[in-house]
């Protein structure tokens, strides 16, 4: 379960994508990248920002793969499985989810491979190797970014529920997300870049992280990120 490593020849394979993600110049550039369609055999068939509008065009467009971002404005990824998990398990002509997120973070993989999802990739994949998990997640198989299945098969191997944390709890996605960053040692400005928000944004998230851990500082945080083994 690991990402392919070269395009293979696919003489008239042709595949027709669902692109979600709130962020616009992202879906632009995947469109951009895979949307080729005479010569990578993708055809991007509708767009969405939030989980409303997934569902409209999802339902609207019924594409054999859906490229799936984790954080949505709506309810997020999870909300977007939940919600067309009729149309997974249709009998002819499923609906595949393919997440393709900037977390690597081990609850966000594990949240909508529970879901439903096929697989999940991250967002420093190439296009290339977004084109092969595309049609392997059209022929049913299962793809994931090659540190990423160790978080599902350690999952799935065990029984246990993972423990609650009421603190993480209190925190958003997105600031999960920057306080993995921050506790990483990553600037506010790398993190803006990343997660395509403005410095102001990445700041006003640190200050409600500080604010609900009840912490003072980044130091703090990110002791308080690396005892949970969150880093």
């Amino acid at each position: 379960m690991t990402e392919t490593e070269g395009t293979q020849e696919r003489p008239g394979r042709h595949v027709r994508v669902v692109l979600v993600d709130d962020h616009r110049m992202f879906r632009t550039g995947v469109q951009a990248e895979i949307g080729q369609t005479a010569t990578t055999g993708v055809e991007v068939v509708g767009e969405a920002a939030d989980v409303d509008q997934a569902v409209t065009v999802i339902t609207a467009t019924r594409p054999e793969v859906v490229l799936l971002d984790v954080h949505l404005p709506g309810g997020g990824g999870v909300e977007v499985l939940r919600r067309c998990a009729p149309l997974m398990g249709a009998v002819e002509n499923p609906v595949r989810f393919l997440a393709l997120s900037v977390s690597d973070a081990a609850e966000d993989v594990i949240g909508v491979i529970r879901g439903g999802a096929r697989g999940y990739v991250t967002k420093t994949i190439t296009g290339t190797d977004l084109v092969d998990s595309v049609f392997r997640v059209q022929d049913g198989d299962a793809v994931f970014s090659p540190r990423l299945a160790g978080f599902v098969l350690d999952a799935f191997a065990s029984t246990d529920a993972p423990p609650m944390d009421e603190d993480l709890d209190r925190l958003t996605q997105r600031e999960r997300e920057v306080l993995r960053l921050i506790a990483r040692g990553y600037a506010y400005k790398e993190i803006a870049k990343q997660l395509f928000i403005s410095v102001k944004t990445v700041e006003s998230h640190v200050s409600a992280v500080l604010r609900k851990l009840q912490l003072s500082n980044r130091h703090e945080l990110t002791r308080w990120a690396t005892a949970r083994r969150l880093v």
